[in-house]
């Protein structure tokens, strides 16, 4: 009897052991290895969206309509400044008013179809790049060279989590099934947008309502990344590389070209600080907040300005 309780009490340790030297992987986690091969296909389906749509660019002349110039020309509108630049940006990332549920919902929905990722990834990129500014942990600074910070990072997934780590700087988006949902779904979304515009309108307008238009959003925002991190005015004290650029304002058409005057006051809904700079999402603002449709809107006093200007130092 003894034998037989010492072989039982054997089997028991040698499980035990067993059990400490070899953990349990649940099926939701990822190896090394397996989120390397994560990052290959997210990395070649980004190189295939940025082939197609310039593809649609080059057709875009041999199949221009009016119908599907007009089709371009306000969902660029809605999706750029609208979902990216007020909602996005100023809304989500910074806070820098707060929108009626209903609309930050769907102002969030219409951004999602740029074409830049669904709103908890685009948030958590821009949140590090404005923790990381212009270091060697930021996720586009032109420090890392030129063509990286106007494209090259956005096939780079694996050295973007080895320099900013996981995404634990958009709680409060993951707390909302909302955005989890956006983000789960963000294919079916585009890809039914794309369906929507060809059966509407045929082969133009799928061309220039999504190649043309996703290809002017994505590049309006290279710019800023890279040319408004480079060459422009620099009238305040940001301890980094941004710029004012007005040329590269009129190609992003949201404002986000007065970078070195969001870079000074982040936390401001207005970009466009003088009357002169102009900045469509915050006269959009401005329309919302008379209907009560935005509150709690951030701006610099201008003391503030002042203290920050290199017309102080």
């Amino acid at each position: 009897m003894n034998n037989k309780a010492s072989k039982r009490e054997n089997i028991y340790q040698n499980m035990a052991l067993h059990s400490v030297v070899q953990p349990q992987v649940t099926k939701n986690e990822l190896t090394p290895a397996s989120r390397r091969r994560l990052d290959y296909v997210w990395d070649a389906a980004n190189l295939g969206i940025v082939i197609v749509i310039h593809i649609c660019v080059l057709a875009a002349p041999f199949h221009f309509t009016w119908n599907a110039f007009w089709v371009f020309y306000v969902l660029s509108i809605l999706t750029g400044p609208i979902g990216i630049g007020l909602c996005f940006h100023r809304c989500l990332c910074h806070k820098s008013l707060k929108l009626a549920k209903p609309v930050e919902y769907f102002f969030a929905y219409l951004g999602l179809h740029a074409g830049q990722g669904d709103p908890i990834f685009w948030v958590s990129v821009h949140r590090f790049h404005h923790q990381f500014v212009d270091s060697v942990k930021d996720p586009h600074s032109p420090i890392e060279g030129f063509w990286f910070s106007y494209i090259n990072w956005i096939f780079q997934h694996t050295y973007l989590r080895e320099k900013c780590g996981r995404r634990n700087n958009v709680m409060d988006l993951k707390k909302q099934a909302y955005y989890r949902f956006l983000r789960s779904t963000i294919s079916l979304h585009i890809v039914g947008l794309g369906l929507l515009l060809y059966v509407a309108g045929g082969l133009p307008c799928f061309i220039w309502g999504m190649g043309v238009r996703m290809a002017w959003s994505h590049h309006g925002t290279f710019v800023i990344n890279s040319v408004c991190h480079k060459w422009g005015n620099r009238p305040y004290n940001t301890k980094d590389l941004s710029t004012n650029n007005w040329l590269m304002n009129i190609i992003n058409a949201s404002g986000e070209g007065w970078h070195n005057n969001h870079h000074a006051f982040e936390f401001s809904a207005r970009l466009g600080l003088e009357w002169w700079q102009f900045d469509f999402p915050w006269y959009v603002i401005k329309i919302l907040e008379s209907l009560g449709l935005a509150t709690d809107i951030k701006v610099p006093t201008e003391i503030q300005k002042l203290e920050m200007s290199y017309k102080n130092q």
